[in-house]
């Protein structure tokens, strides 16, 4: 009966010091809500680009501040790279030094270019006001009031299209979490300089904002979609979002229709933030309310929160508690930290998937402690329990039999698990002449086989893959065990590619030692196979087996006869050309199998290499070859080769040769009509 009381008491206690939720829990629940942020995988939105001011811009350009005439020179030129809003977050509250406010006056008049006030603790408020109406209850006391604002000069403010609060909320632990979209001075309502940018991107002309009784609920723009705020106005950042980013005197891409923010990233110009996600220029924040705003992600914690983690705090805790008391050990070690990840994963699951903050902190505090005190009080009634056994006994049996008495020894099991895999074989090409070179010096080699190991290592494992295990100079690896990843297919293939463009700067290092280049074939292949430990019970690994390893194992040594750095088996390159710049090489039987697969390599992505390279019209043509290929008309296969051989910048040279190579040798060889033109390797 005692450790029940104990047990229930501390409960009561872990539940009344959730209750009144000190300032030091809510800095814990943010930390704790802060690893969601950090979880995600960061995305661009096309939509959004950073224009840097940075010090090599400075550099080229003056030092800052420029006048206001060249300043607008930059204003045209980004809109002559077709941005469809330029958002300048400068404040403009002094004339210009060199006279030239009049300058920049007319190009915002002529532009839909957006520029910055600020709110400040001084009375004074020279701010352009913008017409924010407010439904519902009053406002006052709980969107930020300011007792001034500092604007723009008078010929800018009566010429700019727009202008907003340049105004950051942070937490008490400094960080900042969320975004005012309204704030107040003296009574005015001002919208901030992101919601500025979405009114003018909706061509509207003015704000809403719905209070209830805890506050402010709701921001509208009449022509765009309702943003869900929390009673003082702001929204939840969402840190998932990260904006392409060029310097200002770099030659600019494509910005047509484009919201271009122009950040101030030199030094000494713009203070840093600290963020979930680390520290960040202050223009990211701007991005990432407006991303959080245009795709639309309402993030909120709800009151009913308060009331959900406090259940949970004290449901869980009762529940290992009666577990860790009343049923055997095991059970109590595998709930508590079971409690814990699903804790953790379900408040994930709720941010990514129904964006709610919810606090896991706190319930898996309470769960730990609780099944700390459970366990410290079982142990106690153990231990009484076993110097009984121990008294009644130790006169009767061995001690080491009264010790088994005690003790529930465990086995190592062995197994295996069917599971889809994406397998990668790296070997290094012609790698006796390079042994060779070493021969009087083993020692050298071991080291330059580090120093290609180690990175290519550390970029598989990176990309989320497993190293299988090291083969001399070999790298075998796959995706998707022992942890599952999503996209297997692409995490392999962009590991190939970085692997391939981490050798390249490791050759350049090696060539100024005047040491011989290092060249890799990289195979790549997916398929079914078992995963698991192996081996006996004495040693054993985490390995794989299967028919799909083996053809990954063959690609790699084909990748040598083909030319190509990077081969890719069939399945792995299935779906993967929306991503992927794909080239078909060929259907080929590797040496020991019957079945025939078709081959591809990757040149890189789309993203990348549609600004380095032409590659669609000879893609288009290089698929006519192979149908000329496979239907046996020689002639136009040749004559195809001839016009594609430089094409792809080069990449496929090699490999064209060797296929003219092979056509010359088809073509004295008496081929079936029916010929299905799978080349049967004789090499590995």
């Amino acid at each position: 009966m005692k450790k029940w009381i104990i047990s229930l008491a501390i409960i009561l206690i872990l539940c009344g010091i959730r209750f009144t939720d000190p300032w030091f829990l809510d800095m814990v629940r943010m930390k704790a809500l802060d690893q969601h942020q950090r979880n995600q995988t960061q995305e661009s939105l096309s939509n959004l680009v950073t224009v840097e001011i940075n010090n090599e811009t400075l550099n080229k350009k003056g030092q800052w501040p420029w006048d206001r005439n060249a300043l607008s020179v930059e204003i045209i030129k980004l809109y002559q790279k077709g941005a469809g809003l330029v958002v300048l977050p400068i404040l403009f509250a002094d004339e210009d030094r060199f006279g030239k406010d009049a300058v920049l006056a007319r190009t915002l008049k002529r532009t839909p270019t957006i520029i910055g006030q600020i709110p400040t603790n001084d009375e004074v408020n020279t701010a352009v006001v913008r017409g924010v109406s407010a439904v519902g209850k009053s406002w006052k006391g709980w969107v930020y009031q300011y007792p001034g604002a500092l604007g723009p000069i008078s010929e800018l403010a009566e010429n700019a299209n727009a202008v907003g609060m340049m105004v950051i909320a942070p937490e008490k632990d400094g960080v900042v979490r969320r975004m005012p979209l309204i704030i107040a001075v003296n009574d005015e309502l001002y919208p901030s300089i992101s919601l500025e940018v979405l009114r003018m991107a909706a061509e509207d002309i003015s704000y809403q904002i719905k209070t209830g009784i805890a506050g402010v609920e709701k921001v509208r723009i009449p022509k765009f979609k309702t943003i869900e705020t929390d009673v003082h106005g702001n929204i939840w950042l969402d840190f998932k979002w990260k904006t392409p980013t060029y310097a200002l005197h770099e030659k600019l891409p494509d910005l047509t229709g484009k919201i271009v923010i122009v950040s101030m990233t030199a030094s000494g110009l713009d203070s840093p933030v600290p963020t979930p996600v680390g520290v960040i220029h202050s223009h990211d924040l701007i991005g990432a309310s407006l991303a959080t705003m245009m795709t639309g992600r309402n993030i909120t914690r709800p009151y009913w929160t308060n009331v959900g983690e406090l259940g949970a705090s004290f449901v869980l805790a009762l529940v290992i508690m009666v577990v860790v008391l009343l049923l055997p050990w095991y059970f109590g070690a595998a709930l508590m930290p079971a409690s814990i990840v699903g804790l953790f994963y379900g408040s994930s699951y709720l941010f990514t998937k129904h964006d709610l903050l919810v606090d896991w902190s706190y319930p898996v505090l309470t769960v730990f402690v609780a099944w700390a005190i459970a366990a410290f009080l079982r142990f106690m009634e153990e231990h009484k329990k076993r110097m009984e056994i121990k008294k009644q006994f130790e006169h009767y049996l061995a001690p080491a039999m009264v010790k088994k008495l005690q003790k529930n020894p465990g086995l190592l099991k062995l197994g295996g698990d069917t599971r889809e895999l994406t397998l990668l074989f790296c070997d290094i090409r012609g790698f006796t002449p390079i042994s060779e070179q070493y021969k009087s010096d083993p020692q050298e080699l071991t080291k330059l086989i580090n120093r290609f190991l180690t990175p290519m290592t550390d970029i598989i494992m990176t990309n989320g893959g497993t190293i299988d295990k090291y083969m001399g100079d070999c790298i075998m690896a796959f995706w998707n065990a022992p942890l599952e990843v999503e996209q297997q297919r692409q995490m392999a293939i962009k590991s190939s590619h970085e692997m391939l463009a981490h050798l390249k700067d490791l050759n350049i290092e090696l060539g100024k030692e005047g040491s011989l280049p290092i060249n890799v074939g990289i195979g790549l292949n997916t398929g079914e196979v078992v995963v698991g430990n192996m081996g006996s019970d004495q040693r054993f690994d985490y390995s794989c087996l299967g028919d799909a390893v083996n053809l990954a194992a063959r690609l790699e040594g084909q990748s040598k006869e083909y030319g190509m750095k990077i081969i890719l088996g069939e399945e792995t390159a299935k779906e993967m050309d929306d991503e992927f710049v794909l080239i078909e090489l060929d259907t080929i039987a590797v040496k020991g199998k019957t079945e025939s697969v078709k081959i591809y390599t990757s040149l890189g992505t789309h993203y990348v290499l549609e600004h380095t390279m032409n590659y669609e019209m000879p893609r288009q043509q290089h698929n006519k070859f192979l149908i000329f290929y496979k239907d046996q008309n020689w002639a136009l296969a040749r004559r195809w080769i001839n016009d594609l051989r430089d094409s792809f910048d080069g990449a496929l040279t090699k490999y064209y040769a060797m296929m003219e190579k092979r056509i010359d040798q088809l073509e004295k060889e008496e081929l079936p009509e029916d010929w299905d033109g799978v080349y049967r390797a004789t090499t590995k």
